[in-house]
C-alpha cells in the first residue's frame, strides 16, 4: 500500500521534545514537595556517606540569634553558605554545614521583660534570689528553644541542607561548659582582670555593650562652650631636667607670661554636658596655635563681660566668640610649655561644697583645631579618649599632688552618685539623671548648665544633630560611664614574646580576606581597639565562672575549675546560680571569706566567638581551624573578630584560614529597609510568590560583597532568568525523551559538536574557579549565557531539524543527542549549589531512579575536547552568521518571509578567513535557511551590512523549490520519492527506516 499524506500524520514521525516536566516551575508548590523528600529520605545522611573518606571542607556557621523569623539577611547570608557547601560536596569534599544558633545574651533577655512582665504589667523577678534567677533563665531557654525550631524549618523552606537534626546552640550545657572553660584558659593564662575603665553602658538596659552592640542614630545634644578659670599659670617644675631642650629665654619669657595668663580662663566645648561633674583635666595639643584673647565688648547677660581673657586654638577663636555674640582682640600667643604650666580651678567649684581640686592642662594627641575651642575638656569616666589621655599623664599629676583617681558619677540607672556634688543625692529634690528608663534625656543637663551659669562659668551654649551611639536593641542612646568591669589585656605579654593584639595581627595576615578590602578594615579594628570587656550585668548566658577578692586577683586552682565545668556540662551554667554554689565550687577554699563569686555573665561575643570550640573542635565530622567564615561586613567588629581574639587568646592563631563578606540588603531605591518606609522585603513573601529558588537566583546574580538591592522589580528580572533557564533545561528533557544512549566515537562527531564539548571544557575551568573564589555571579551569568546564547538561540536551533527529522540511524544526530547529554548532566550538577530544587526536579525526571542530584560529583570533561583552533573558527561562522540572521529578521519584519526557511541569502565576503571559515561547512544549516550561496566578494551597495562587519553583506533572496510537508524546508527534491511525493528526499528515506523498524 502507498503511504499518502491523507493517511500520515507528519508530526507524529518526528522526534519532537516530549517531557512532563513543566513549562511553568510551580516552585512555591513543588519546592516544599522536594524539602520532605529530603528529609524522607534522609538526604543528609547519604550525602555524609557518601563523602565518608573524603578531605574535610568546613564553613562555620556564624550564629544567628534565635529571636524572631528570618529577615532578608538572614536569606541571603545562609543562601551564600549553601551554595559553597554544596559546590564543595560535589567536588570530592565532605562539606558538612552544620547549623548554629546564639541564644544566650540580651536580645532573648530583653524579649521575655518585654512579654512576660513589661506587657503584663508585671514586675520582673528578683535576679539576687537563686530560685528566681534559675526560673528567669528557664524562660529565656524555652524562648531561644522556641525560635531555633522556627528559624530551622525557614532555612530549611530556602533550600539549606544542614545538620538541622544536631545543631550547635550556645545555650546546651556542653556548649555552656566549653564557653565556661574557655574563658578559664584565659584566666589561667593571666590575661583575664578586673579593672575600672569607661565604658558604653546602657541605661535602658543596664548593662555594659560592646563596640558591635552599637549603632549611630541621628541625635541632637546640648552643646556648651565652658571657662576653666586659671589659677595658677606657672610650670611647677622649672628644673633643668625638666626644661631640657627650652632656651633660657623662653624660660624667661614663661615666667613673664604667667602673670598675663593667671587672670584668664581656658576654654572647653563638649557635646555633653552631663559630663561635666566628672571633669578632672583639660587636654590641649603641642601642634596647635593657641592665643589669649580679650573681651571687648559683650552683649550676653550671663557670658563674659568686657575685661574678660580667654584661651582658645587661634583658628577657632573668631567662630566662638562670634557665637557668643563678643567682640574681642587678640593679646599674645601662648606656647604649649606655657600652657604645660596652667593649673584651673574646676568650673563647678564650691557646688554642693565640693569641686575643689585642681584641674591641670594635659597634652593629647586626641586634640584638633577641627570644631570647638581646641581645647578637649577631660573626664576620664566619659571617655576613651579621655581615660588613656589621664592615665599617660597620671604619674606626673601624682607627682605634681594631684591625685589620679577616677570619680564614679553615674551610677547604671543614669542618677548621679555622691561623685557628683551638687547635681547627686545631695541636689535638693534629688540626683539629677542623664537618661531615663525608655532613653529620654533626664534633667541632668540643664542641672549643670544652670550650675554654670551660677558659678559665672558659662561663655555660650547651643544645640547639634549629629550621629550618637545607641543600643541597637533597644535603640536608645547609651552613656560612657566608668564602671568596675572584667576586661582581657590586649598588650600583656603571654610571656612567649606575644600579645594577644600581635597574636590577633599576625593571624589576620595569615588570612584570605574576600573581598580583599575586609583584611585592612579588621587589622584597624584590631590595632586601634582596647582592653576586651567580656562582663555584662544581666542575667541569661554563660556567667564568668570565677572567685575573686576585692582587689580582683583570681582565684587559680584547677579542681575547683574542673568542679565548675563538670557541673556545667551535666546541668548547665544554671549551677553558678544554684543555691550553695559558692560552697559546692570552691570545696576547701570556702571557709574563706576572701573569694568573692562574680555575678557578671560573659558577652553573648565571647559566647559566639568560642563555638570554634564546641563545634570545630568537639565534632569528629569537621575540623579545626576552619576553611571558610562567612558573614556580613558589620561581624568585622563582630563574630569575626570576637572569634579571632578568643582563639588566638587560646590557640594562638584564626579559627579560620578565610574570611567571606557580604554587603546588606537595601530597598530598590537603594535606601534602607524599614517598617516605616514600608519597603521591606520579606524572604517568605518571595517564596511564597515566586519560590526559594528564584530567591537564591537573586542572591546568586549579585555582587553580594557589596550592599544589593532588592524590589517587585529586580524580582522580576530575575524570573525572567529562570524561566528562559528553565526552558533550556525543559527542551534538553524533552529532546532526550528519545535518547538511546548511544554513543559516537570522536572520530565521527561532526565539528558544531566538538565545538559544543569545547565550550563544556571552557565552562568547566570557569565554573570550578568560579566556586573556588567565591564568584557566583561570574558562574551564574556564564551559564545563563550559555544556555540562552549558545545553546537556545544557536547550537540547539541549528541541530532541531536534525534531531527531529533525521532517521534513527544519523550519526549526526545521534552525535547531538550524545552531546546534549553530556551538556545536561553538566549544566544541572554545575546549577545544582545554587538552584537546589529546579536541578533535582530536572534530575529525577530526566533519571527517575536516581536518588538525588545534590549526592553526585560534577563531571569530569576531559582535557582533550579542548580545541582552541575549531573554536576560533567556529568564531569566524558566528560572526558571518550574525550579519545573515539580522538581514533576514528584517525580512520577516517587513513580512517579506514567514520564517527563514523560505530564504536562500547570498552572502558577499571580502575577508579570505571568513571566506575559508564558512566554505568548510554547511552554512544554510547554521543559518537555518534552505538555500544559501557564498560569494568571494563585495556585495551591491543595497545588501544589508552590519557596522562591525564590514566584510560581509547579505542580499535576502527567497528559496526556491518546494516546501517539504515534514521538514518545512524548501528545496528542488521535494517528491522525488513516489511513495512521499511532498517530503524532501532526506525526509522520505528517514519514513522509510521508520516504516521499516515498525515506528509508524
Amino acid at each position: 500500500m502507498t503511504d499518502t499524506t491523507d493517511t500520515l500524520d507528519y508530526s507524529k514521525t518526528l522526534y519532537l521534545p516530549e517531557t512532563e516536566f513543566p513549562m511553568r516551575g510551580g516552585l512555591p508548590k513543588k519546592e516544599p514537595e522536594l524539602v520532605a523528600r529530603w528529609q524522607e529520605m534522609r538526604l543528609y545522611d547519604k550525602l555524609r556517606a557518601s563523602a565518608a573518606g573524603r578531605p574535610k571542607y568546613v564553613l562555620h556557621d556564624g550564629p544567628p540569634y534565635a529571636n524572631g523569623n528570618i529577615h532578608i539577611g538572614h536569606a541571603l547570608n545562609k543562601i551564600l553558605k549553601d551554595v559553597i557547601t554544596r559546590s564543595f560536596q560535589m567536588r570530592g569534599f565532605d562539606s558538612n554545614y552544620v547549623p548554629g544558633w546564639d541564644c544566650h545574651g540580651l536580645p532573648i533577655e530583653w524579649k521575655i521583660e518585654e512579654e512576660n512582665y513589661r506587657s503584663k504589667g508585671k514586675e520582673k523577678p528578683n535576679l539576687k534570689e537563686s530560685a528566681a534567677m534559675i526560673e528567669f533563665r528557664k524562660e529565656c531557654r524555652a524562648y531561644a528553644e522556641h525560635w531555633v525550631g522556627v528559624q530551622s524549618e525557614e532555612f530549611k523552606r530556602l533550600g539549606i541542607e544542614g545538620d538541622f537534626d544536631k545543631p550547635y546552640k550556645t545555650m546546651d550545657f556542653k556548649s555552656e561548659a566549653r564557653i565556661a572553660g574557655e574563658l578559664l584558659k584565659i584566666a589561667k593564662s593571666g590575661q583575664l582582670y578586673r579593672g575600672s575603665k569607661p565604658i558604653m553602658w546602657s541605661v535602658v538596659e543596664r548593662t555594659a555593650l560592646a563596640e558591635a552592640e552599637i549603632e549611630y542614630q541621628a541625635y541632637e545634644s546640648d552643646t556648651i562652650w565652658v571657662k576653666f578659670p586659671v589659677v595658677r599659670a606657672l610650670a611647677t617644675d622649672t628644673s633643668e631636667q625638666a626644661t631640657a631642650g627650652v632656651g633660657s629665654d623662653q624660660i624667661d619669657r614663661h615666667h613673664s607670661k604667667a602673670g598675663l595668663l593667671k587672670d584668664a580662663s581656658v576654654v572647653i566645648w563638649t557635646t555633653t554636658p552631663w559630663t561635666i561633674p566628672g571633669n578632672r583635666a583639660v587636654s590641649f595639643s603641642e601642634r596647635i596655635a593657641y592665643g589669649l584673647y580679650e573681651v571687648t565688648a559683650a552683649e550676653n547677660d550671663f557670658g563674659p563681660q568686657p575685661g574678660e581673657k580667654l584661651i582658645f586654638a587661634d583658628a577657632l577663636a573668631e567662630e566662638c566668640f562670634a557665637k557668643a555674640k563678643l567682640q574681642f582682640k587678640r593679646i599674645s600667643d601662648v606656647k604649649p610649655f606655657d600652657l604645660q604650666g596652667i593649673t584651673c580651678a574646676h568650673p563647678l567649684k564650691g557646688l554642693g561644697g565640693g569641686y575643689d581640686f585642681q584641674v591641670p592642662l594635659i597634652a593629647g594627641d586626641h586634640v584638633t583645631d577641627d570644631a570647638g575651642t581646641g581645647f578637649v575638656h577631660t573626664a576620664p569616666g566619659h571617655g576613651r579618649e579621655d581615660f588613656e589621655a589621664w592615665m599617660d599623664a597620671a604619674r606626673d599629676l601624682e607627682a605634681r599632688g594631684i591625685s589620679s583617681a577616677i570619680p564614679f558619677t553615674v551610677d547604671d540607672a543614669g542618677y548621679y552618685t555622691k561623685d557628683a556634688p551638687g547635681v547627686g543625692p545631695d541636689r535638693e529634690g534629688g540626683p539629677a539623671r542623664v537618661i531615663d528608663d525608655k532613653g529620654k534625656k533626664g534633667d541632668a543637663n540643664q542641672a549643670v548648665i544652670t550650675a554654670l551659669i551660677n558659678a559665672g562659668n558659662l561663655f555660650s551654649r547651643g544645640r547639634l544633630k549629629h550621629d550618637y551611639p545607641h543600643s541597637w536593641r533597644s535603640k536608645k542612646p547609651i552613656i560612657f560611664r566608668n564602671t568596675p568591669q572584667w576586661f582581657v589585656h590586649m598588650d600583656k605579654d603571654f610571656g612567649d614574646g606575644t600579645t594577644l593584639r600581635s597574636r590577633a595581627l599576625n593571624a589576620i595576615d595569615d588570612t584570605r580576606f574576600v573581598p580583599a578590602s575586609g583584611q585592612n578594615r579588621l587589622r584597624g579594628m584590631i590595632e586601634d581597639r582596647p582592653d576586651w570587656v567580656l562582663s555584662r550585668q544581666r542575667a541569661w548566658g554563660v556567667p564568668i565562672c570565677v572567685f575573686a577578692d576585692v582587689d580582683g586577683n583570681v582565684l587559680l586552682d584547677d579542681a575547683v575549675n574542673t568542679r565548675i565545668l563538670e557541673a556545667f556540662e551535666a546541668e548547665g551554667a544554671d549551677a553558678w546560680f544554684a543555691e550553695g554554689a559558692r560552697e559546692r565550687f570552691l570545696g576547701n577554699h570556702a571557709s574563706d571569706p576572701k573569694w568573692i563569686q562574680v555575678t557578671d555573665i560573659l558577652d553573648v561575643w565571647f559566647d559566639s566567638g568560642s563555638t570554634h570550640a564546641f563545634t570545630l573542635e568537639d565534632r569528629p565530622d569537621l575540623k579545626w581551624p576552619a576553611d571558610v567564615y562567612l558573614e556580613g561586613s558589620d561581624q568585622h567588629r563582630g563574630w569575626f573578630h570576637s572569634s579571632l581574639l578568643e582563639s588566638c587568646a587560646t590557640r594562638g592563631r584564626a579559627p579560620y584560614d578565610a574570611v567571606i563578606t557580604h554587603g546588606f540588603t537595601m530597598a530598590e531605591d537603594g535606601r534602607k529597609m524599614s517598617k516605616s518606609l514600608n519597603n521591606q522585603v520579606f524572604p517568605q513573601d518571595i517564596m511564597k510568590e515566586s519560590g526559594a529558588d528564584i530567591l537564591r537566583l537573586w542572591v546568586m546574580t549579585t555582587d553580594y560583597w557589596e550592599d544589593q538591592r532588592l524590589g517587585k522589580t529586580v524580582i522580576k528580572t530575575n524570573i525572567d532568568s529562570y524561566r528562559k533557564l528553565r526552558n533550556t533545561i525543559r527542551w534538553m528533557l524533552g529532546t532526550l525523551a528519545h535518547d538511546t544512549g548511544e554513543s559516537v566515537a570522536a572520530t565521527e562527531l561532526p565539528e558544531l559538536e566538538r565545538l559544543m564539548l569545547h565550550r563544556l571544557v571552557e565552562l568547566d575551568q570557569l565554573v570550578r574557579q568560579g566556586y573556588d573564589n567565591f564568584d557566583f555571579k561570574r558562574i551564574t551569568r556564564a551559564l545563563i549565557d550559555f544556555s540562552n546564547i549558545e545553546l537556545s538561540a544557536f547550537y540547539f536551533d541549528v541541530r532541531k531539524d536534525t534531531l527531529y527529522c533525521d532517521a534513527p540511524s544519523s550519526i549526526r544526530r545521534k552525535a547531538s543527542l550524545q552531546v546534549i547529554r553530556t551538556i545536561f548532566d553538566s549544566l544541572v550538577t554545575w546549577l545544582a549549589p545554587m538552584l537546589p530544587f529546579t536541578m533535582e526536579e530536572a534530575w529525577l525526571d530526566r533519571k527517575p531512579d536516581a536518588l538525588s542530584v545534590h549526592l553526585e560529583q560534577f563531571p569530569e570533561i576531559p582535557a582533550e575536547w579542548r580545541d582552541d583552533a575549531l573554536a576560533a573558527k567556529w568564531k569566524k561562522i558566528r560572526t558571518v552568521r550574525r550579519v545573515v540572521t539580522g538581514a533576514l529578521e528584517i525580512e520577516r519584519r517587513e513580512k517579506r518571509i514567514g520564517s527563514s526557511l523560505e530564504a536562500a541569502p547570498t552572502v558577499y565576503i571580502t575577508d579570505p578567513e571568513l571566506v575559508e571559515a564558512v566554505s568548510d561547512c554547511d552554512f544554510a544549516e547554521v543559518c537555518i535557511t534552505s538555500g544559501l550561496e557564498v560569494k568571494a566578494e563585495a556585495g551591491p551597495g543595497t545588501a544589508f551590512r552590519l557596522d562591525d562587519v564590514s566584510a560581509v553583506s547579505i542580499t535576502p533572496d527567497l528559496a526556491e523549490g518546494r516546501k517539504c510537508a515534514r521538514s518545512w524546508r524548501i528545496t528542488d527534491d521535494v517528491g522525488s520519492d513516489p511513495a512521499y511525493p511532498d517530503v524532501s528526499a532526506r525526509d522520505a528515506a528517514a519514513l522509510h527506516e521508520l516504516k521499516a523498524l515498525g515506528l509508524l
